[in-house]
């Protein structure tokens, strides 16, 4: 699998491509975690996000379907008593429905078939006053999309769609989320952050 492959060298990648952005999006996406929740994380990838969740939730759920991925989780968030690793696929979660108080998905959106079924899948099992927070790598130019898939493409990663923040936007409009607040982390490649409140 192309992410256990890589799992070992992703960090040292975003680190030397996009470090601004990579260093900020756990710091930012924190901002959101409550001391008294329950957090699912799907795509924890090397745990980038994880290792800022867990000193702010209860407890937190780190999932990914790669191994390797996880592996890297594992080592990133040793200290951590309240992180348990999962191996999972994001589009069919075996949890109940709202059995967390907030759900995030890190830069993953973009590689998935069903993106729809995916966000369904996290919304699902978000409380209702929860927050589903789906970080996405956004492009500000063609030559900024082109240069970036092209590098991972060749890597061996399979991107499925690429987004601007208006295509962002709409693909959450489109879906029905319209209860969804956006903002923008800045860097060489912009991630851009959608956060349902659940009704």
């Amino acid at each position: 699998m192309f992410w256990d492959r890589i799992s070992g060298l992703y960090d040292l990648f975003e680190n030397i491509y996009n470090g601004k952005n990579y260093k900020a999006l756990g710091v930012r996406v924190a901002r959101y975690i409550d001391k008294t929740d329950l957090v699912l994380e799907c795509a924890c990838g090397t745990g980038a996000i994880t290792r800022h969740l867990a000193p702010a939730c209860k407890g937190i759920i780190a999932t990914d379907f790669s191994v390797g991925m996880l592996r890297q989780t594992g080592k990133k968030c040793k200290d951590f008593s309240n992180v348990k690793l999962r191996r999972v696929d994001m589009t069919a979660l075996k949890w109940k429905d709202e059995s967390f108080d907030k759900v995030v998905a890190g830069n993953v959106i973009h590689l998935l078939d069903d993106p729809e079924a995916a966000v369904k899948e996290l919304y699902r099992v978000c409380r209702k006053g929860g927050r589903v927070i789906i970080p996405t790598y956004i492009n500000r130019s063609n030559k900024s999309a082109g240069l970036m898939a092209g590098i991972i493409g060749r890597l061996g990663a399979d991107f499925k769609r690429q987004f601007d923040l208006e295509s962002y936007k709409r693909f959450f409009a489109k879906a029905g989320y319209a209860d969804t607040e956006f903002f923008v982390i800045e860097g060489r490649m912009p991630c851009a952050v959608a956060v349902i409140t659940k009704a």
